[in-house]
C-alpha cells in the first residue's frame, strides 16, 4: 500500500493545488453568491464526486488517453466551459427573483439538480484531469502492487482536502450574501455578480491551453 511518506507528500501537493482559487472554487463562490449556503455546499459535494470520478478514470487508464489526445482534451475543456457559461447566463437572468429563494421551499429535486450541476463541472475540469493523470501516478509504489487501490486511496486524500477547502470558501461567500439579502437591490446585484463570475470562469477555461 501507499507509505505514510508518499501520502503526506501527495497531500501537501494537493493542498497547494486546491487552496489556490481555481475553477472549482470560483464555481462554488458563484453558486454561494447566487443561491446561498445550501447550494454552495451541495455544489462542493457534486464537484468533489465529479473529481473523484476523474480519479477512477485515471486509475483505470482513461486519464492517459485524455492527457495525450489534444482533440479529446479540447472537447472536454470546451464542454465544461460552455456549461459554465450556460449556468452563469441562467444565474444572471434570474438575479431579479433571488429574494423569493429565501422563503421558497427547496425540494429534493432542486438539491439533486444542484448536485448534478456540480458533478458535471467537476468531471469536466480538464486541469484536474491532467493533474491526476500526470501527478497522481508518481506517488504510487508499483512494487507494492494494488496500483488501482493506491490511486483510489490517494484520490480520497485529495477529495477530503478539496471538500474542506471548497466548503470554507463557499461558507464565507454565502455569509456575505446573507448581508446583501437584506436589500432586494443588493441581492439582485450579488446574484448578477455570481452569474458573471461563472460566465468569466467559463471563458477563462475555454481560453486556457495546454502546456505542450
Amino acid at each position: 500500500m501507499v507509505s505514510a511518506e508518499r501520502l503526506l507528500a501527495f497531500a501537501a501537493m494537493s493542498f497547494l493545488l486546491i487552496v489556490i482559487p481555481g475553477p472549482s472554487v470560483l464555481f462554488v463562490i458563484g453558486r454561494a453568491l447566487a443561491q446561498g449556503r445550501r447550494a454552495a455546499l451541495t455544489t462542493v459535494l457534486g464537484n468533489t464526486l465529479g473529481a473523484f470520478a476523474l480519479i477512477v478514470a485515471v486509475a483505470l487508464g482513461v486519464g492517459t488517453v485524455v492527457e495525450r489526445s489534444v482533440l479529446v482534451f479540447t472537447a472536454l475543456k470546451l464542454t465544461g466551459a460552455a456549461y459554465l457559461v450556460y449556468l452563469g447566463v441562467k444565474a444572471w437572468r434570474q438575479r431579479g427573483s433571488l429574494q423569493a429563494s429565501f422563503t421558497a421551499d427547496k425540494g429534493a429535486q432542486s438539491g439533486l439538480r444542484t448536485l448534478g450541476e456540480g458533478f458535471a463541472v467537476g468531471v469536466a475540469n480538464p486541469k484536474t484531469l491532467v493533474f491526476f493523470a500526470a501527478v497522481l501516478p508518481q506517488f504510487v509504489d508499483r512494487g507494492q502492487g494494488h496500483v488501482v487501490v493506491q490511486m483510489l486511496l490517494l484520490g480520497l486524500v485529495f477529495s477530503f482536502i478539496a471538500v474542506a477547502s471548497d466548503s470554507l470558501w463557499g461558507l464565507v461567500a454565502a455569509t456575505g450574501r446573507d448581508w446583501f439579502a437584506r436589500s432586494p437591490q443588493r441581492l439582485s446585484l450579488v446574484g448578477g455578480v455570481g452569474g458573471l463570475t461563472m460566465i468569466g470562469l467559463g471563458v477563462t477555461v475555454a481560453a486556457t491551453g495546454r502546456d505542450d
